[in-house]
């Protein structure tokens, strides 16, 4: 009997998601894995369904390739380190449209859970994106007032410490 993994958490599956050509999607090892099938037959499924995935999932540039294993360290984790094809990158839709093809109760599952992911991810950037833009107008006011105490400070230490006298010559 296969041993039963646990329902990965939103947390796990929003990891995998990426930004590419203005889209987030999931790459087809990720969703294999989440799936529970080997990545081939994945992307067999995909190429048996084009009507279903002609607008939702396409394959990555060679150069979209190389900057993601060096941007995530994919070669040094093992992660597509010995693949033959480029790997493809499917929309939300796309990995929804997955649970129809491969048909089964478990893809049915995880296909919700990657759904709520996409929309928890969507909800919680704009957040995000509206607390850095607070955090950089805090950051830019103050600093205007650390040039102003600056100039503060300088005045109170020209007033603190005198100007020396000169001492007055004795004779001529």
């Amino acid at each position: 009997m296969p041993e039963t993994q646990p329902a990965p958490t939103i947390n796990a599956i929003a990891q995998r998601i990426l930004e590419l050509r203005g889209q987030r999607v999931m790459l087809d090892a990720d969703l294999a894995v989440l799936y529970g099938v080997e990545t081939g037959a994945l992307v067999r499924a995909t190429k048996r369904n084009p009507a279903r995935f002609q607008d939702f999932v396409f394959q990555l540039s060679a150069e979209e390739w190389e900057s993601l294993r060096r941007q995530f360290g994919i070669l040094n984790t093992g992660r597509g380190q010995h693949r033959k094809y480029l790997p493809y990158a499917f929309t939300e839709h796309g990995a929804l449209m997955l649970s129809s093809v491969l048909n089964s109760a478990h893809a049915t599952e995880i296909s919700r859970m990657i759904i709520r992911t996409f929309v928890w991810v969507r909800q919680t950037v704009p957040a995000y994106q509206e607390l850095a833009a607070k955090v950089a107008e805090l950051e830019a006011a103050v600093g205007k007032h650390d040039e102003a105490l600056d100039g503060i400070f300088q005045t109170l230490h020209q007033l603190i410490v005198p100007p020396e006298k000169e001492k007055r010559r004795i004779g001529f």
